[in-house]
């Protein structure tokens, strides 16, 4: 099975996704991009879901720049603009949930890296998020509004981390525990940072796997 570009308004623009259809419909989920931009790995990630009967877009946050390159990488990550994309997540989540495959009116949202830091963000801020999964989320300039959050939450991280570390996992617990929402969080021992990016020389097929596991249960449970 393979997706497909698709065009979607968002922040007053138009915008380029990718999308894959799930074989007699199913929910709607929302795949957003490590620092690298929409390369591969995410659409095969898209590809997955709708593999797995989940309808899946991922919208491209870097307007069709992408890399290889870790400097190039951070150059783009840390350009990004959060307010604008927070605009354009929500032209995706409309643009998905017009899809006649999407069942439902409420979508998942899953993200790798930056893109896990931005799932949590768009979680707290959209109502129409149902469920959201962060695989290792970092950025310094997106600041969830935990306060907000409706959706629950699944976290999953690397022991050795320097990036999402373990003190920054025990704060988001510590945060989301006061606050007194529904979430769980799983750290995998061993692994390191993008342990679920085939593409790269951190992954972890065993926790890849698991993870994807927990991931499609976890959708499964919140947005029947």
């Amino acid at each position: 099975m393979k997706g497909k570009s698709l065009t979607f308004q968002g922040n007053g623009h138009t915008r380029e996704g990718y999308l894959a259809v799930a074989e007699g419909g199913g929910p709607g989920i929302i795949v957003l991009q490590e620092w690298w931009g929409l390369v591969g790995h995410i659409r095969s990630v898209v590809d997955r879901f709708a593999e797995a009967g989940m309808t899946a877009l991922a919208p491209d946050l870097y307007d069709g720049q992408s890399t290889n390159e870790p400097d190039e990488a951070a150059s783009l990550f840390m350009a990004l603009n959060i307010a604008d994309t927070e605009k354009t997540l929500r032209g995706a989540i409309t643009a998905l949930l017009a899809q006649p495959e999407t069942v439902g009116d409420r979508v998942g949202v899953v993200g790798f890296c930056m893109g896990g830091q931005l799932s949590m963000f768009a979680a707290c801020l959209d109502p129409r998020i149902g469920a959201c999964v962060n695989f290792y989320g970092v950025h310094p300039n997106v600041h969830p509004q935990f306060d907000q959050l409706q959706a629950p939450i699944l976290g999953l991280f690397a022991e050795q981390d320097d990036y999402a570390s373990a003190a920054t996992v025990q704060a988001l617990d510590a945060q989301l525990t006061q606050l007194g929402k529904e979430f769980e969080l799983h750290t995998y021992p061993g692994t390191h940072h993008a342990f679920f990016n085939d593409d790269r020389p951190a992954f972890d097929a065993q926790a890849s796997a698991d993870a994807w596991q927990r991931t499609l249960d976890f959708f499964r449970k919140h947005l029947r």
